[in-house]
């Protein structure tokens, strides 16, 4: 079975990182009630269980004594962040079996909400500790298929030195697919250099990454808002499930009291699971995802939609129809990005079912859904669809549509606006001007790359309806 690395950079992505992992845990031993180690388990885990024989442990055959989330010789994660607290957090948390002093970078002072420092200052100073860290997690990984970097767009650490982080990926494992999960802040966010940090991350995550997850901040807080509310209304029963992947923490190894960005964590969490774990009837691998969602290099990003909501609610409460399920990944309630891609133009489109679902369920819907979505002119058949027969725990089925769909533009937009409201004043642009190696270039060649690739989605967007025009195509030297 292929098998994926994880990159938590960053208090966020550290943060999101912790709950994939305990998310992970917690299924896996929910579907596996003997705690043996299996395929499944092996795309995220390395089994180091000392037991045995002769010829050491039996891998698929033993009982799980312990594991470690890989990075030097026995784990699969990297954890990164120039400030201590979190990643020590997790040290000293329910989770701090599965991980180790070995697989984290850390450093005291932070990166100051500042995208230089992160990428420039400490992109350097950590680059062949990365490295190293790096291949010893790839050389455990009997087939490596892709990096997931998950990282906020914000902040000085997660924008800096995860697209730092994102850079030495394709230096070092070219032919390794790089997903990135980007967590994009809220316009009312408090970092007020954050529209700095975001243009300049862009830029790299344009040229560098295979595919981008963008995840609004408000997003996910509207979303968390509307289950609470019908949690109190009692539209969704009041009986907390305590052995379902949630919102909240229930069900966890340990009790912990909840943070207050768990909930909106946690629904990243989900996301990132349903990507990967378990084999199905339809499989759908990382890879096929790049090649059929992304037709052309730099439109890259990828809409994600969960669905239904109270798998994340985590309540007891009847199943919806399934068709229902596959409309609500359509609606605008259901998006992780302040978005209604019912109304935009599709590129490409995949459908990710866990459950007790069909084959002909898929068609059906696929086929009753085809002529409300706007899909571009060549590309009319563009649905790729995935089937896993291992429902969520506590659920009989969901859904995580993936899109390729010019709804993302608007949050660009609004993003350079506020890039542009600071640069023009050169509000703050003297903190970035003072790190080696950064020059006020680097900003009029970050905003042209984003106005570029608004200008790509606006070309597909002129294409509804009317004639076709191509965006630019990678050029092939001859």
């Amino acid at each position: 079975m292929t098998q994926s690395v994880v990159v938590q950079v960053g208090q966020c992505g550290n943060q999101v990182g912790c709950r994939f992992w305990d998310l992970a845990l917690r299924e896996h031993a929910a579907v596996n009630k003997k705690g043996i180690y299996d395929e499944a388990l092996s795309s995220f885990f390395r089994n180091i269980d000392t037991r045995g024989g002769d010829n050491g442990p039996d891998i698929y055959k033993g009982k799980i004594c312990s594991l470690k989330a890989r990075v030097r010789q026995s784990i699969k994660a990297l954890l990164i962040d120039m400030e201590e607290g979190v990643v020590n957090e997790i040290l000293q948390g329910p989770l701090r079996d599965v991980f180790d002093s070995k697989q984290l970078i850390t450093d005291v002072s932070g990166s100051g909400n500042n995208w230089a420092v992160g990428h420039k200052i400490y992109g350097c100073q950590y680059r062949e500790n990365i490295v190293e860290k790096l291949r010893k997690t790839a050389e455990h990984c009997d087939c490596l298929q892709c990096f997931f970097i998950i990282h906020s767009m914000g902040g000085g650490t997660g924008s800096g030195l995860g697209t730092f982080v994102l850079n030495l990926l394709e230096e070092e494992f070219p032919e390794v697919y790089r997903f990135v999960t980007s967590v994009y802040p809220s316009g009312e966010d408090d970092v007020i250099t954050s529209p700095y940090n975001s243009v300049l991350a862009m830029k790299e995550l344009n040229e560098h990454a295979d595919c981008v997850l963008p995840i609004e901040n408000e997003s996910l807080f509207e979303i968390v808002n509307k289950i609470h509310q019908m949690i109190n209304s009692g539209k969704l029963g009041s009986t907390v499930k305590q052995n379902s992947l949630v919102t909240s923490s229930a069900g966890s190894a340990k009790p912990v009291p909840e943070k207050p960005f768990d909930a909106m964590n946690n629904i990243v969490a989900n996301l990132l699971l349903n990507l990967t774990r378990f084999e199905g009837s339809l499989n759908m691998d990382l890879n096929e995802i790049s090649m059929n969602l992304v037709p052309f290099p730099r439109l890259h990003y990828l809409v994600s939609s969960l669905t239904p909501l109270y798998t994340l609610a985590d309540v007891n409460v009847p199943s919806r129809r399934l068709d229902q399920m596959f409309s609500d990944a359509f609606s605008r309630d259901h998006q992780l990005i302040q978005a209604d891609p019912k109304h935009s133009l599709y590129l490409a489109c995949a459908l990710l079912v866990r459950g007790n679902v069909q084959v002909s369920d898929l068609r059906r819907n696929i086929e009753r859904l085809k002529p409300s979505l706007h899909f571009v002119s060549w590309n009319q058949e563009g649905w790729k669809t995935g089937l896993c027969s291992v429902p969520p725990v506590g659920h009989s089925h969901s859904l995580l549509a993936l899109a390729n769909n010019t709804c993302v533009k608007p949050t660009f937009i609004e993003l350079k606006d506020r890039f542009m409201k600071l640069y023009k004043k050169k509000a703050h642009l003297h903190h970035y001007l003072q790190i080696d190696g950064m020059e006020q270039s680097c900003f009029s060649e970050a905003i042209s790359s984003l106005s570029d690739l608004i200008e790509e989605y606006n070309e597909l967007d002129a294409t509804k309806g009317g004639p076709r025009i191509d965006p630019s195509r990678l050029k092939i030297a001859v």
